[in-house]
């Protein structure tokens, strides 16, 4: 027992010189003569600074401020979507003045051209004049007016060889102007007054009799453009 302890203790020191020749040989010690340690494993600081409010997060800002800036942006929403509405609402007003001043033009020119035509007849052509007259009605009124003129109007103008010749008057001073005007108007339909001169013969009279007349002329406007749709002597 006291010889192996004897062998221990040299095995040791031999050990011990080899360990010491080879460090100063610069060669790397062995391993079995090291004293291997371990470093205490350093551990996270879980005592981190507080996640910064949401109230005073500069990438994320959702206070005061934030919200401030978020009614700003409803609130200009808000006045651009008026603004929109409003710039659209007076393009329509525009465009519907537009169309009804050309609708009081159109219907104008319309009513002086059927007046006379429907006015007019003459026992020697009936149906030529009452076809031409047609051409000019719409609606309820071209119905009654091909009842009037078959049933009351061409009877009594063959039997009195009526002839009536129907013009729109001039306005005095005779400067070239129509005595007629718009009373109202809208794109699709317009109401015209006119002022007519309707001279009569027959056999019932003696010499032409002039008649001056007052009409009011609705027209309306169809696929065809603006024809009469009702005529009323005032």
């Amino acid at each position: 027992m006291a010889n192996q302890a004897v062998r221990v203790a040299a095995a040791a020191r031999a050990a011990a010189k080899r360990a010491d020749k080879a460090r100063r040989a610069g060669r790397p010690e062995p391993i079995s003569s090291r004293t291997l340690s371990v470093a205490p494993a350093i551990k996270p600081d879980i005592s981190t600074e507080p996640a910064p409010d949401a109230a005073t997060d500069p990438i994320h800002p959702k206070g005061p401020s934030s919200r401030r800036s978020g009614l700003l942006s409803a609130a200009l929403a808000v006045l651009v979507v008026a603004g929109l509405a409003a710039t659209t609402a007076l393009a329509l007003d525009h465009r519907e003045a537009q169309r009804t001043d050309q609708a009081r033009t159109d219907a104008l020119a319309a009513a002086r051209q059927a007046a006379p035509t429907i006015l007019s007849y003459d026992y020697r052509h009936l149906d030529r004049d009452f076809t031409t007259a047609r051409g000019h009605l719409t609606g309820s009124f071209l119905k009654e007016y091909g009842k009037t003129t078959k049933t009351v109007v061409a009877p009594t103008a063959k039997k009195y060889r009526g002839v009536v010749k129907a013009t729109v008057a001039k306005p005095p001073g005779d400067d070239g102007s129509a005595a007629v005007s718009v009373v109202s108007a809208s794109p699709d339909k317009a109401v015209i007054l006119l002022f007519m001169n309707q001279v009569t013969k027959s056999t019932q009279i003696t010499g032409p009799r002039v008649d001056l007349n007052r009409v009011r002329m609705t027209l309306t406007r169809t696929s065809e453009g603006w024809k009469v749709s009702a005529v009323d002597a005032l």
